[in-house]
């Protein structure tokens, strides 16, 4: 038996899980005991919306075989969305992996799985910005909620391959979108966010012209996470091993 498998499975008969999150880029896996066990070229996704779930599917059941010896109907999966997935792109993606046959399917939203990962511990308002492949998101979060959030359909795929080639649609997005979110805001809660520092994660958060343009833009200082482009899954499986621990407490999203 792998150590993946002793990790992940444990006693027998105990409830286990594994952390998902479907980029547009790249597909992540992360498992109790392990960590990120799958880090792999996304298949067919189409700025954030899962278009085929057939490549989704075998890479999970290769996890499942690795990780759990095959079996999947005793384990919970925590699903990332993108915050603004509206609910049939989060019921497909729910779909895609329910027909795994797990024992029950937990979706959370990448800002909430990022902030449980690589945010203060202090509360209060934070802003982050997810800078990914093909979306970029900006959420305001209060005491760990979703108040507001806006997307950009533009990221790292639409920039210039060469180093150091121009940012400014990423960053000039980014701007706009904070700005409407200041502008909209009648709590102060983006003032406050912008002075104790912006939260990046994703992709995007490994380069430095983006974020050394973006945090002269927004005039704030920027917190980059540790690993910004796995912080997502890795805040995913924080909160699954939560869920794992205390099954009969309020779930991060909807479960079934």
């Amino acid at each position: 038996m792998s150590t993946a498998h002793k990790a992940a499975r444990g006693t027998a008969g105990a409830v286990r899980g594994l952390a998902l999150d479907i980029g547009s880029s790249r597909t992540r896996v992360w498992v109790p005991g392990a960590g990120v066990l799958a880090d792999v070229p996304s298949g067919p996704v189409l700025r954030g919306r899962v278009t085929d779930a057939g490549p989704h599917q075998r890479l999970l059941r290769k996890v499942a075989d690795s990780a759990f010896g095959g079996a999947v109907e005793d384990t919970v999966v925590m699903l990332c969305h993108p915050v603004l997935a509206d609910p049939v792109q989060r019921e497909t993606a729910r779909r895609m992996v329910a027909g795994l046959g797990p024992a029950r399917v937990v979706s959370v939203d990448s800002a909430r799985a990022a902030a449980a990962y690589a945010a203060p511990t202090s509360g209060g308002p934070l802003l982050v910005v997810d800078l990914g492949a093909a979306l970029t998101e900006v959420t305001l979060l209060v005491d760990g909620l979703v108040q507001d959030a806006l997307l950009a359909e533009v990221g790292l795929d639409d920039l210039p391959e060469s180093d150091g080639g121009p940012a400014g649609t990423v960053v000039d997005a980014t701007a706009d979108m904070v700005r409407d979110l200041w502008r909209r805001d009648g709590t102060g809660a983006v003032l406050g966010a912008l002075r104790r520092g912006v939260l990046i994660t994703g992709g995007g958060a490994l380069r430095m012209d983006l974020t050394s343009r973006l945090a002269v833009r927004l005039g704030a200082r920027l917190r980059l996470a540790n690993d910004p482009a796995t912080s997502t899954v890795r805040g995913a499986g924080l909160l699954l091993s939560s869920t794992l621990r205390h099954p009969t407490e309020r779930r991060p999203g909807r479960g079934r």
